[in-house]
């Protein structure tokens, strides 16, 4: 019986604290709202007094307050646009330096190139320097020269003789250029 007293008593007490506590909730939710709402139209009127708009209501100190506000605000605006021009500056010259550093890096392979070149075809110090492998005895063992005859005679019957061959050399030294049609 105690245990069925307890439960009407939280069944008709208990919803009267529980609509207690809603209507606490909503008077907060609602002050809160006031507060916010408030304080929105205060900005509003703010910014629009910034843009110059509805001014007359204020006084000397307002306005100065707002004049000293608009001041740093186009002082940061200012330093933040030229901040933005010196970096897009500094990118502009980032970029022609990495260009120029890459055509020195191609100039700098071909000077090494060049040089490698250079070593290979003439050694140091009056030595040769040859960059081929030396001929192995055992390759030479099976080279075997052919004996023929060393000049070409195309439609010719005639052999062309020792003294003809060593003029057409001496042509060749004389000048130090070999004409095209004996290459």
């Amino acid at each position: 019986m105690l245990k069925t007293l307890e439960r009407y008593q939280k069944c008709s007490y208990g919803s009267l604290e529980v609509n207690h506590l809603d209507k606490d909730i909503e008077q907060s939710s609602y002050r809160e709202y006031l507060k916010l709402k408030a304080k929105y139209e205060s900005l509003q009127r703010y910014q629009r007094q910034l843009l110059g708009d509805n001014l007359g209501p204020l006084n000397i100190n307002d306005l100065e307050h707002i004049e000293h506000q608009l001041e740093t605000s186009l002082k940061h605006i200012r330093s933040t646009r030229v901040m933005l021009d010196q970096l897009s500056d500094l990118q502009s010259k980032e970029k022609l330096m990495l260009d120029a550093n890459k055509a020195l890096e191609s100039k700098l392979e071909e000077i090494y190139a060049a040089n490698h070149i250079q070593q290979s075809w003439v050694g140091g110090s009056g030595e040769h320097s040859n960059n081929y492998a030396p001929h192995h005895a055992q390759s030479q063992a099976f080279f075997q020269p052919l004996d023929c005859n060393s000049t070409l005679q195309i439609g010719y019957s005639e052999p062309v003789s020792s003294s003809q061959m060593t003029a057409a050399t001496d042509v060749q030294n004389v000048n130090g250029i070999v004409p095209g049609w004996m290459l």
